[in-house]
């Protein structure tokens, strides 16, 4: 045998020897890779449902800030309308609405209370006491056909009669301030 054959075949046999001492490692080296692209894929997964059960609750969150915000105003429009009512109710207290508990066919009976004044139950509606030949003519006298005059003819009757004139004199000043 020649020298040349046996360095090739010592060779061999030491490449041999080292892919078999070798092989374990890359086959490790292998089955750790493979684990690890699964891992990452099983993160990526962990990830995503994460995130998609975060998507999820953030829009039920803000589902119930909008509920939130509609029970607030309500509640807002509940606290208006108590206040409404407790200022009806104290002005009822103080005597200051009585009218609207008297209908226009009881005035006569409520003569002289602090709901109708004697002269008002006196009078036969909201022209001033006139009888009909003192009732104005024309289109201003009498704007709906019941009996109710237009708020100039009310004016004109403000200024005749002298508890009224102080009303409307009054009212002129506070317009006159703003």
């Amino acid at each position: 045998m020649s020298a040349g054959l046996i360095v090739v075949i010592i060779v061999v046999v030491i490449v041999l020897i080292a892919l078999l001492v070798a092989l374990p490692r890359v086959r490790e080296r292998t089955r750790i890779a493979n684990r690890e692209r699964e891992l990452e894929g099983r993160r990526e997964e962990v990830v995503d449902e994460h995130r998609q059960e975060a998507a999820g609750r953030e829009r039920r969150a803000e589902v119930a800030e909008q509920r939130a915000r509609v029970a607030e105003q309500e509640a807002a429009r509940e606290r208006a309308e108590a206040q409404l009512r407790e200022e009806k109710a104290t002005l009822h207290e103080k005597g200051l609405a009585d009218h609207e508990l008297i209908g226009e066919d009881e005035r006569e009976d409520f003569a002289g209370t602090s709901a109708v004044s004697e002269q008002a139950a006196a009078r036969p509606g909201r022209d001033g006491g006139r009888n009909d030949a003192e009732r104005p003519t024309g289109d201003s006298a009498d704007v709906d056909g019941d009996g109710r005059t237009s708020a100039y003819e009310e004016g004109r009757a403000a200024a005749h009669e002298p508890e009224r004139r102080r009303d409307f004199e009054a009212g002129r000043e506070r317009e006159e301030t703003r």
